[in-house]
């Protein structure tokens, strides 16, 4: 567990009772990780999500090769890997883990030595049930990063187009 107040000064919590704030302290641990350490791959199942204390982590999706109709699960075992968005200090990652069907979308490899706040969701997301205001504003707030990822790789893609058309 780690304190509500911690969890407070986060801007992805805004907006959350005490109480809830106070269930997402009981299902946390904070964590250190190495550099140079995959946090999750895509298409591994999810049951927790993080929020960067201190450190960077990159995001990234496996590549196909031109033509090629490979599932995503095989992507990631056999292709080359493109960083679509960089995560640091209060920003959270592995969102995958509060959606079903809580599969990974990306990979997270840490950049820096980094500490983070690990989430437990198996039980978060029966609370999510019990309390569908707080399942809601926590949904809200997935939506929102979904949002900057989706934007952070549009934005990735093109750079990576532009220099591969010339």
């Amino acid at each position: 567990m780690v304190s509500p107040e911690l969890l407070r000064r986060y801007p992805f919590f805004a907006g959350l009772s005490m109480d809830q704030i106070t269930s997402l302290a009981m299902a946390a641990e904070e964590v250190e990780v190495a550099p140079d350490t995959y946090l999750f791959r895509e298409g591994d199942e999810l049951n927790q999500f993080y929020i960067v204390v201190e450190g960077r982590v990159a995001l990234s999706i496996g590549l196909l090769e031109r033509g090629d109709r490979t599932s995503v699960a095989e992507v990631a075992v056999r292709s080359r890997e493109m960083v679509v968005s960089m995560v640091g200090a209060s920003q959270i990652m592995a969102w995958s883990a509060l959606v079903p069907p809580y599969v990974a979308t990306s990979s997270g490899k840490t950049l820096t030595a980094c500490r983070l706040i690990a989430v437990d969701c198996s039980e978060l997301r029966a609370n999510f049930e019990e309390d569908a205001q707080f399942g809601y504003l926590m949904m809200r707030k997935v939506a929102q990063v979904i949002r900057d990822r989706l934007q952070d790789m549009h934005h990735e893609s093109l750079a990576y187009s532009a220099e591969n058309i010339g």
